[in-house]
């Protein structure tokens, strides 16, 4: 007998973990694993991820994840199988302790902000400690390769060229690749003015689908990746400036300011430095990135990120200024 998908599940959950699963929903998100919420028998929910990518990755994610979480970081708990594994191979899939709530994807705003920046924070002072690789100080060019994003936009606009013909998406994504292209110039200007700057082990996706909220209240950091030194910065970037934010209006930065300020009361001893350049990482960064204009297919709402990251990489550089002086004024 073939067994469906929800099947294969509920036999790993009751094999693996002892949970009897009543109900099984598929929840809409993710794009490297298929994700179910798990009702069992005693009415408690779980979350349950059913991995497609190779799993020595998926491992030290999860290993990543229960670090951060030993120092109070909002982490939701793994829940291991019978006999002790992070994964079960078989299967393959994780399960997780079920945490209500909302993501970030809507924009951040108000007590967000610096709930946020606390949290934020938290992470890097216990990620700082990660046997990984010890806190260094690197060339700020070093965020993004601008030779390199020069012959990727290069290359993507000469296959827009090439085709027959473009669908208005495609034709708004030649002309966005083509105004990037022209700035990249800038862009590694930008990084070139910038101090040493601070990389260590981070989150490494810690964008605001992976950052849940419960009101103003951070619920949970999710979806960690490998460990694997990258600038501080950045990632603040990710989600200090991100585009579903940044787009709706003049808020954001004094709302960076206060998530900053926050990060800094519960990590000291970060570099004022490190706080102040998180703008102008993330612009420079985002101009010389080519996703998601350049993936093969573009759903609906991958398209409308598309366009907002655009109208933010302009945005934050027309303002970078302001919004550098703003930061300095705050933290100094």
């Amino acid at each position: 007998m073939i067994l469906t998908e929800a099947e294969k599940i509920a036999d790993a959950l009751a094999r693996s973990y002892g949970v009897l699963a009543v109900e099984l929903i598929e929840i809409e998100a993710g794009t490297a694993t298929t994700n179910f919420q798990v009702v069992d028998e005693t009415g408690r929910r779980w979350f349950a991820k059913v991995y497609r990518g190779e799993l020595r990755r998926e491992r030290a994610a999860i290993e990543l994840a229960e670090f951060a979480r030993q120092d109070g970081v909002p982490v939701p708990q793994v829940r291991r199988t019978r006999d002790g594994r992070l994964i079960d191979e078989r299967a393959p899939l994780s399960l997780w302790e079920f945490v209500d709530g909302e993501t970030a994807e809507g924009w951040i705003s108000g007590a967000r902000w610096p709930a946020v920046g606390t949290v934020l924070g938290r992470l890097h002072r216990r990620l700082s400690e990660h046997p990984t690789a010890v806190p260094t100080l690197r060339p700020a060019v070093e965020v993004r390769d601008i030779g390199r994003a020069m012959r990727d936009f290069d290359e993507l606009i000469a296959r827009f060229r090439a085709r027959g013909s473009l669908s208005p998406f495609e034709e708004w994504a030649c002309d966005a690749a083509e105004v990037r292209r022209a700035l990249l110039d800038r862009a590694g200007a930008i990084l070139a003015d910038l101090p040493e700057l601070t990389v260590q082990v981070v989150h490494g996706d810690l964008a605001s689908p992976n950052l849940m909220m419960r009101g103003d209240d951070v619920a949970a950091v999710i979806d960690f990746q490998p460990p694997r030194p990258r600038f501080t910065a950045w990632e603040i970037a990710r989600i200090g400036c991100d585009p579903r934010t940044v787009i709706l209006g003049d808020e954001w930065i004094a709302g960076l300011a206060e998530l900053l300020a926050a990060y800094r009361d519960e990590h000291p001893s970060v570099r004022v430095d490190d706080l102040v350049s998180t703008v102008a990482v993330g612009c420079a960064y985002t101009l010389g990135s080519t996703f998601p204009l350049a993936e093969p297919v573009v759903t609906p709402s991958l398209e409308l990120y598309a366009r907002a990251r655009h109208d933010t990489a302009l945005l934050t550089l027309d303002r970078l200024t302001e919004a550098q002086d703003a930061l300095c004024d705050r933290l100094s």
